[in-house]
């Protein structure tokens, strides 16, 4: 069996060795699908650990196994490894030393985090009952997401996992301490995009042309109906129109118009019905202004589901390692996560890292100014080893 006493003291020794890890990953951020060089780094630290049975997935992907002394259940352990085009602007002494890209999401944390985790995993393999997988997964920041490119690989057809575990920094929660929540926790999340079309002309004379803009402002209020009043009321839903472009002037009405925005929501069925309704309310009022609506709903990640039986399991043993002040129950999010995808094949658990209260970050992701802190390297990676010792020693999921 695993003893966390010594994975404890184990974690501590090799702290140095994980800032360093994930000082590099930091410097040197790489756009989703494009992470060629981080995919290198981290095969390399993988061999420096010992484990050579690394493969190549979804092009910039990783997947790495640990075989235990004796046999026994599988689980995945997923990091992802891709950064946003953001400029950085902390002025850290390991910042980004590529210009227009920052690891402003905490993917950083996660890989280091997972690297970490292998080391002692590696280390304590003696006293594994069972196979652990390390996913180091690329592209969660981009449609159509490197979890859906990794499982439409079919590598992990063949491998029975049993479970799947992964973790996202909150710079909202106190460096030290753990967010989780059974059931559904993030939301699923559509592009919107429409354009309507119609005979433009002189502003001046409304009545021998089409008023697309007219038209495209009608239907921003009418798809305000989707979440307000045909959509249940007690499920979470989300329509936002962001982006409205009409490319005319002061005295001219253009011949298109563009909008563009998100769906979100937490329920899939809704989400099926939800993008047949916003088609059909932008069709009929496009058409009753005497313009066309032509619509395309790009289907982005599906919600994010914890598995009840492993989530529970894993908040009573977070409990147990970290304390009861230290795991806090986390509410629902309506922002969106590619691991949803994994969620939806294998019983999960997706849980929150604390990284805040640090002096000098935004204390927000997807921020030039977002800071890391470094110390919750030490609770990620044994979050991470807990969960491993729970999920594979306790029979059942």
């Amino acid at each position: 069996m695993i003893n966390l006493d010594q994975i404890k003291q184990q974690i501590a020794e090799n702290y140095s060795w994980g800032t360093t890890v994930f000082r590099h990953l930091h410097q040197h951020p790489e756009l989703s699908f494009e992470e060629y060089e981080t995919s290198k780094y981290i095969s390399n630290k993988l061999q420096e650990i010992g484990i050579t049975d690394i493969t190549s997935i979804a092009d910039t992907g990783i997947l790495a196994t640990i075989k235990g002394a004796k046999r026994g259940k599988s689980i995945g352990l997923r990091a992802d490894i891709d950064a946003l085009p953001i400029e950085e602007e902390t002025n850290l002494p390991y910042t980004s030393a590529n210009r227009g890209i920052m690891h402003a999401c905490g993917h950083d944390m996660h890989s280091a985090a997972l690297l970490c985790a292998a080391k002692v995993l590696w280390k304590n393999r003696q006293s594994i009952k069972g196979t652990i997988y390390l996913l180091f997964q690329p592209g969660e920041e981009m449609f159509p997401g490197g979890a859906k490119k990794v499982l439409e690989s079919g590598i992990l057809d063949d491998k029975d996992i049993e479970a799947f575990v992964a973790l996202h920094v909150s710079p909202e929660i106190e460096t030290g301490k753990i967010g989780i929540r059974p059931g559904m926790y993030m939301a699923s999340g559509d592009e919107i995009h429409i354009e309507v079309k119609g005979k433009g002309g002189h502003a001046a004379l409304p009545h021998t042309l089409d008023d697309t803009v007219l038209a495209a402002s009608s239907i921003v209020v009418s798809l305000q109906q989707v979440a307000s009043r045909i959509g249940d009321a007690r499920i979470p839903t989300v329509l936002s129109i962001g982006k409205f472009t009409a490319n005319g002037a002061t005295n001219i009405i253009p011949s298109s118009v563009k909008l563009e925005g998100t769906f979100r929501t937490m329920n899939e069925e809704w989400r099926a019905i939800a993008h047949e309704r916003i088609k059909e309310i932008a069709e009929s009022t496009a058409k009753a202004h005497h313009t066309e609506a032509v619509v395309d709903i790009k289907k982005g990640y599906p919600c994010l589901t914890n598995n009840p039986q492993i989530t529970d399991k894993a908040r009573t043993a977070f409990i147990e390692n970290f304390g009861s002040g230290n795991v806090i129950d986390l509410d629902i999010r309506m922002t969106t996560e590619d691991f949803g995808f994994i969620s939806n094949r294998y019983p999960s658990v997706f849980f929150r890292l604390g990284v805040g209260g640090i002096e000098g970050s935004s204390g927000m992701l997807h921020n030039g100014r977002f800071i890391a802190n470094e110390n919750a390297l030490k609770t990620g990676t044994f979050a991470l080893t807990i969960l491993v010792k729970t999920l594979l020693e306790q029979q059942g999921t």
